[in-house]
């Protein structure tokens, strides 16, 4: 026990023995204690006086002071208090044969000390009382060392804390920054799409969802009923587990494509887009796709029946020739002028069924384009009550004549459409300074101020289903581009149309 006693161990496991330092001017006192806690194996110091136990404490570690109550020059009180404020940690152990209250009193409130020992000692109470000082010394001492570790670990958590609540920091504005990036490309998506719940509850939805529902987009999380509120959008299908479904639905005037991709634990992402405009031009444009297989059909035909008319008219030649009543000779004639009428009719229409080369231009003289455009279509003028008034003057272009030819065709077609085969057709080739001009005008109805700026547009038509795919105008106007020209559309006082077609004159050759 008194092993255990006078030592400890460090951190490192070394055995530390315990420093006893004995304050006594008595010496016969010093000699008694020392023989008594030789037992204890401690480290023992003595000093005669006080000022000696202070220069002993000044140039060794003592962890327990034993000091006597009366000695010469400072009494026992006064030494522990000193001790106390140079060594708070070393225990001070009072020593006195006094039983006087008032110095006990007045070395608890100095000096703070440990524990009085009474003159004369109990060898075994001397000693447990050495080594509840030791202990306590330790006891200190290890609380010191844990109080030290704390503020260390107290000052590392508090560097982690701060080093945390900056990455914290930085982790929140990259995530406001994510959420904003998304938020504005979600609302940047020009198709309406939006969060739905099974139920039908709108989650969040982006700009062209909240405009095409007719709702502020501040008032769509939680939206109920939605299927009342979709506005011009069609209410999505029933969300399922299964892969992206899509649907084409109509509603309205108009089609939309819905596809719908599932959203584990909310519903599905919805997405709407208006495929109005996409299913018409790819209707119109099978339909474009037919009359020009219409037209290629034309040509072919056309010139199948070229060779038949060519043997007609050289037969009726050659018979004409021969002897014969002046009645045949006639009908002959009948039959020659027929077959040269049929001939050039099937001439003009491979002409203009011909697919032209971009690359097959020259000189051409619209007022011949012209005629041939009206020689064309001379059947459709002549079953009609049709007035043609022709103002046609030599004007010479350089260009493809059979794209030319494609332009007057199609503005006589519209003209007599709009006539409905009777009124009022004038037809006039010219040149005004350095441009070739071809008028066409009609009295039909004319041309409603409100679609006059629409009327060069792809695809746009006033005609019935059927009888037009709004291609027309569309291809004119690029045609009069690709030759550096114009056309355009001036109204006709007192009811009508016109168009007019410029092309830059032909450059003269010396």
């Amino acid at each position: 026990m008194t092993a255990a006693l006078a030592q400890v161990t460090d951190t490192m496991g070394v055995a530390i023995e315990a420093t006893l330092l004995l304050v006594d001017d008595d010496e016969h006192v010093r000699r008694a204690l020392k023989r008594v806690l030789k037992r204890a194996r401690c480290r023992l110091l003595e000093a005669a006086d006080a000022a000696e136990g202070l220069r002993a404490l000044e140039t060794e570690p003592v962890h327990v002071v034993v000091s006597d109550y009366r000695m010469p020059g400072m009494s026992g009180v006064e030494f522990l208090r000193q001790v106390k404020e140079r060594w708070p940690r070393v225990q001070r152990v009072l020593l006195t044969g006094q039983a006087d209250t008032a110095a006990i009193e007045e070395a608890v409130n100095q000096s703070e000390i440990f524990r009085f020992i009474w003159k004369p000692w109990d060898d075994a109470h001397l000693i447990l009382t050495i080594q509840s000082a030791i202990d306590q010394y330790w006891l200190v001492e290890e609380n010191s060392r844990l109080n030290a570790l704390i503020a260390q670990r107290n000052q590392e958590l508090e560097r982690m804390n701060r080093e945390l609540d900056v990455k914290l920091e930085q982790r929140s504005r990259a995530l406001i920054r994510a959420a904003d990036e998304w938020r504005a490309c979600f609302d940047a998506i020009s198709d309406p799409l939006a969060i739905v719940k099974e139920d039908g509850e709108v989650v969040r939805g982006n700009s062209a969802f909240a405009k095409a529902a007719g709702v502020l987009i501040n008032r769509l999380p939680g939206l109920v009923p939605i299927r009342d509120a979709f506005g011009e959008l069609p209410a999505p299908r029933a969300v399922s587990d299964a892969d992206e479904t899509v649907s084409e639905v109509l509603h309205g005037d108009r089609a939309w494509l819905v596809r719908t991709f599932p959203f584990p634990e909310v519903g599905a992402v919805t997405v709407w887009k208006d495929v109005t405009d996409e299913r018409e031009v790819t209707r119109r444009l099978l339909q474009a796709e037919k009359m020009s297989a219409v037209g290629q059909l034309a040509g072919g035909v056309a010139h199948e029946i070229n060779n038949p008319l060519g043997g007609i008219l050289a037969f009726a030649q050659l018979m004409s020739r021969e002897d014969r009543s002046a009645e045949d000779l006639e009908n002959l004639n009948l039959i020659m002028d027929a077959a040269t009428r049929a001939k050039k009719i099937v001439e003009s229409l491979l002409r203009f069924s011909r697919r032209p080369k971009q690359d097959e231009r020259g000189d051409v003289d619209l007022a011949r384009v012209a005629e041939d455009a009206l020689f064309l279509l001379s059947s459709q003028i002549k079953d009609g009550k049709v007035e043609v008034v022709r103002k046609i003057d030599p004007a010479l272009c350089h260009g493809n004549g059979n794209l030319l030819g494609q332009i007057l065709v199609n503005l006589l077609v519209n003209a007599l459409q709009a006539m409905r085969n009777q009124g009022k057709l004038t037809v006039e080739t010219g040149v005004e300074g350095t441009m070739c001009r071809v008028r066409v005008s009609d009295n039909g109805p004319g041309v409603p101020l409100e679609i006059q700026s629409r009327i060069f547009e792809p695809f746009f038509t006033t005609k019935p289903e059927g009888q037009g795919t709004g291609l027309g105008l569309s291809i004119c106007y690029r045609i009069a581009e690709e030759h550096g020209g114009t056309i355009r559309h001036e109204p006709v006082p007192g009811g009508g149309a016109s168009f007019i077609l410029e092309i830059p004159q032909a450059q003269q050759r010396s």
